[in-house]
């Protein structure tokens, strides 16, 4: 079986229209997190990382659109136009699109949208992305919770080891919009200051969005100077609760031990986790139980929500990328916010952005319904 890469790759964010802003920001130890005050979208102030209108619309109307595009739509559009002229691909029968999302173009049911309501099928969005950029096949929407990103890469990979497609283009994004940050409040889990997550005094998420994008391929002339291989994935449900995780952290065990069983690789050879890492109490304490019952716990361990907050179902691909250039940079970024172990397990969190060679990371993400899934990525490079 041909190995599978992902390559060219590119972060829309808060931080800036590429991935190389928001990893010079990350690396400096900056977060994109604000203090928002929008009694729209929340009745009191409240911390969130949000893509300015003029960014987005400075990019987008380089592109030259020939009609009118939701809010979402132009954000996965500005990122997949990055990555596809980075790679300088031809678009044919033999490319694939992935769109993963939560909500997709949920605003659009709010009473000042000026879109019709159908454009907040998942089907529409797909079909937008795939006419603007003329894909000839229909796109796959992979909407699964906050495991989304994640499983749209396994999916890809899946497909070109399977010879449906030879290239695959996965982008990703959510937004943030009242139906997310009211549904979020409901459960009493928006944090009033910027997210810490599996510190002692954490109190919940932050929201944010994002749109990020990356060519999947098994071309090695393809190869972007942070290419990784994906070396295995898997994903568990654990059944146990519409919103709550599993207590025992069964679901994301399994799908840890299942990936590393398809990698071949062991524990000690994983350089670092790139860990779902909420900042609530019920998630962070069950990824502590997981990641324990793998023997996990010494393995240095980052989550990124405190730079970009929770960007739902676009996450798990966002810090995918970000994993990238953290190998390619040999570098572990700090898990922002982290000031005290405030789970029941022992954790190697990593409190400051660090020099250390790195060859493998795994990446996991866990969401809505007991879905989980993990992924293990090695360096490309010799």
């Amino acid at each position: 079986m041909s190995s599978v890469f992902l390559s060219h790759n590119n972060i829309f964010s808060a931080y800036g229209p590429d991935s190389v802003s928001a990893i010079a920001q990350i690396k400096e130890g900056v977060s994109s997190l604000q203090l928002v005050e929008d009694s729209y979208l929340l009745e009191g102030p409240f911390y969130s990382s949000r893509i300015s209108d003029d960014l987005l619309n400075e990019k987008f109307e380089r592109l030259r659109p020939t009609e009118n595009y939701t809010r979402l739509e132009k954000i996965l559009i500005a990122s997949l136009s990055d990555t596809l002229e980075k790679a300088d691909l031809e678009i044919d029968d033999r490319v694939g699109l992935i769109v993963s999302t939560t909500k997709g173009n949920i605003d659009v049911l709010e009473k000042h949208s000026v879109f019709p309501e159908k454009r907040a099928y998942l089907a529409q969005l797909g079909k937008k992305i795939k006419e603007f950029f003329q894909f000839q096949n229909d796109a796959i929407i992979l909407s699964n919770a906050c495991v989304s990103g994640v499983l749209a890469l396994a999916v890809a990979k899946r497909l070109i080891s399977q010879k449906t497609y030879d290239n695959v283009l996965v982008v990703g994004g959510d937004l943030v919009t009242k139906f997310i940050m009211s549904g979020f409040n409901a459960f009493q889990a928006l944090s009033p200051e910027p997210c810490r997550p599996y510190c002692k005094t954490r109190s919940g998420i932050n929201i944010g969005e994002v749109g990020s994008s990356v060519l999947v391929t098994a071309d090695t002339r393809q190869m972007a100077r942070e290419a990784v291989k994906i070396m295995g994935e898997a994903s568990c449900n654990d059944a146990n609760h519409i919103s709550g995780p599993s207590r025992t952290g069964e679901g994301l065990f399994r799908s840890v031990q299942a990936a590393l069983e398809q990698s071949g690789l062991s524990i000690e050879s994983i350089d670092y986790i790139s860990a779902h890492g909420t900042a609530t109490l019920f998630n962070d304490e069950m990824e502590a139980i997981a990641f324990n019952r793998a023997n996990l716990q010494k393995t240095p361990l980052n989550s990124l929500k405190g730079y970009f907050g929770h960007t739902l179902g676009a996450s798990g691909l966002l810090e995918t990328l970000i994993g990238m250039h953290s190998l390619q940079k040999n570098m572990l970024f700090a898990s922002k916010g982290f000031q005290e172990l405030g789970v029941s397990r022992p954790l190697n969190i990593i409190k400051d952005t660090t020099s250390k060679p790195l060859r493998t990371f795994i990446k996991t993400a866990s969401g809505f319904g007991g879905c989980n899934t993990a992924a293990i990525f090695q360096s490309a490079k010799p």
